[in-house]
């Protein structure tokens, strides 16, 4: 296991350099009443007070309810400023007017919150001279788990190394309440949707095979095929050079 009290105070360095670094007053990010923001929140406000997590409830009946209550909870245990800005209506309109040239399939309709959430999240850095805090996993990273330019986008991730099973170490450390910890993960994007469920393969499994390669067979396949269909999400994109450029 991890010291985790070594890394609390190596990863409030880290976020409290890169704020240095960047001259900026504070951070933003998401809070969805998760695991991964939980513990980001945590580090964050650990390092710079002006912290402020955003609940952007976006269509999702889960949004409203769970997922709001426990985003609120967690906030209020470690003293977190939160504000809550209401996306639903600016995706249906979205999702109308993109609807009426072209037929959105499922996979896009449901990407647009979390890109939506960006651009909110963004937009408030700028305007406040923030940094947009990342709240991806090494789980979710490796499996290609997360929407490009939507929450895959930040200007720094404090636990991108970290698996789902040392999030949750992590979080028993610092006291996080149980409603966070055994609360399954999900994010959010239909009523009913968990991670697990969606991909395939329990986050045990894959941890297991980031950290020691022990996995069986069937699972294993599973998550190298997220991985390799996924390669994408993990790179900047191509750009062209020319043969002349490169001489």
């Amino acid at each position: 296991m991890r010291d985790y009290k070594y890394e609390t105070e190596e990863r409030v360095a880290f976020i409290r350099s890169v704020i240095k670094s960047a001259g900026a007053d504070g951070v933003v990010y998401g809070n969805s009443g998760g695991k991964d923001c939980a513990l980001v929140g945590i580090l964050c406000k650990m390092a710079c007070d002006n912290t402020i997590g955003l609940i952007m409830p976006c269509g999702s009946k889960q949004n409203y309810a769970t997922d709001k209550t426990d985003a609120e909870k967690i906030a209020a245990q470690f003293n977190i400023a939160t504000r809550v800005i209401d996306l639903s209506g600016v995706k249906t309109e979205l999702a109308g007017i993109i609807g009426e040239k072209t037929q959105i399939s499922d996979s896009a309709l449901v990407n647009i919150a979390p890109r939506l959430r960006m651009i909110t999240l963004y937009a408030i850095a700028a305007s406040e001279n923030m940094l947009v805090a990342g709240t991806g996993n090494r789980s979710e990273i490796y499996m290609g788990y997360f929407t490009k330019w939507g929450d895959g986008a930040c200007d720094f991730n404090p636990i991108a190394d970290l698996t789902v099973t040392e999030i949750y170490e992590f979080l028993r450390h610092l006291n996080a309440p149980g409603f966070i910890i055994d609360k399954a993960p999900s994010a959010g994007l239909f009523d009913g949707q968990t991670d697990e469920n969606e991909m395939g393969v329990t986050y045990r499994s894959i941890d297991d095979f980031l950290l020691s390669g022990a996995v069986n067979e069937y699972d294993g396949a599973i998550i190298e095929k997220f991985h390799k269909g996924s390669e994408h999400k993990r790179k900047m994109p191509a750009t062209f050079v020319s043969q002349e450029s490169a001489d």
